[in-house]
């Protein structure tokens, strides 16, 4: 297994190399140099787009108040987690761990609980980026600089994410996996699997009660995770201007919609590398005329990426210095 991950990894960096190769370095060079302080104004949106997110993942944990203490404590375990997602060739899930045991050794969130909410907020998130993407093929259809075997990649795309979130969906709200263990437990071998169906069967409790007892909460979280994948767009369009080729919202949109699809698509490469560049590369070259301004993009999300990263690994050298210190609540859940 852990030579495929090498693989993936090897092929990200041959699209990246492939990338670099068909591209003007000088002038995305030029380009990102003079970017100055909009990559300052690009970290303020993402730093914006990440407290939503973070508060959407609190919304998942019905358990804790949503109050600016759980925000901030949702924020920075986020921060550390994301970091390692980034970075742990485990199709952006290396990391939800970490964000499990921070809960529960510093803010006394039991483990089953926390794993739920990780559970919960990535199914907002797939929904919301859903939504967000019907919008941008919806762009893409009636952009008449696309073309017709473009439009119909981007279709082919949507439609497999669209089923990949109902199935990831169904199979919580519907108890699917309960299910499937009930059907294991005529076998034999259920009796040394009595310990594992036990926990699926509570997991798959707290997750159908979330979307039967919260329903306004998770209509509410889809809403705020929707915002979140729009200032995505925002971060495209106010780089693209501080690049020196201002684009629209809908272009911007368009762009986002293909560098977030594709990103999804090649979840098994570590941080969609050389993937998520060449999505850039191609979509701004259609839409600018431009592909080395869509690779300067590219650089200029990554540079946010490894500042981000690094932010959040030395919130983890933090917490990791005197695990003692942590507040916990008195109200804190260790279920």
């Amino acid at each position: 297994m852990r030579y495929v991950k090498f693989l993936y990894l090897a092929l990200g960096l041959a699209l990246l190399v492939t990338v670099v190769g068909q591209t003007n370095l000088d002038e995305v060079y030029q380009r990102v140099s003079e970017i100055g302080w909009g990559l300052t104004v690009v970290l303020a949106i993402y730093c914006a787009a990440f407290a939503i997110d973070s508060f959407t993942w609190l919304m998942a944990l019905p358990s804790q108040p949503m109050n600016t203490l759980w925000t901030v404590r949702a924020f920075l375990v986020r921060m550390v987690g994301e970091a390692f997602n980034h970075v742990i060739p485990a199709a952006s899930m290396g990391g939800e761990p970490v964000k499990a045991v921070l809960l529960k050794r510093r803010y006394d969130v039991g483990y089953r609980e926390a794993v739920a909410s990780l559970i919960l907020a990535r199914t907002i998130n797939m929904v919301a980026l859903c939504l967000f993407l019907i919008a941008g093929f919806s762009f893409v259809i009636a952009d008449e600089q696309l073309s017709g075997s473009a439009k119909g990649v981007a279709g082919t795309g949507l439609t497999v994410m669209l089923l990949a979130t109902f199935l990831f969906f169904a199979v919580q709200r519907f108890r699917i996996t309960s299910l499937t263990g009930i059907w294991l437990s005529r076998w034999r071998i259920a009796t040394r699997l009595e310990a594992v169906l036990g926990h699926i069967y509570d997991m798959d409790e707290r997750l159908v009660g979330f979307y039967t007892e919260y329903r306004g909460r998770f209509v509410l979280a889809v809403a705020l995770a929707l915002v979140n994948w729009v200032l995505g767009v925002v971060e495209v369009f106010v780089a693209m201007a501080f690049l020196g080729h201002p684009v629209t919202l809908t272009e911007a949109w368009i762009i986002e919609s293909v560098a977030q699809m594709v990103r999804t698509g090649t979840f098994f490469i570590p941080a969609s590398i050389g993937a998520q560049e060449g999505a850039f590369f191609l979509i701004s070259g259609v839409i600018t005329g431009s592909p080395s301004l869509g690779l300067a993009v590219g650089v200029v999300r990554r540079i946010r990426e490894l500042i981000w990263i690094g932010l959040g690994f030395a919130i983890g050298a933090l917490y990791s210095v005197r695990p003692g210190d942590a507040p916990v609540d008195e109200e804190g859940s260790a279920g």
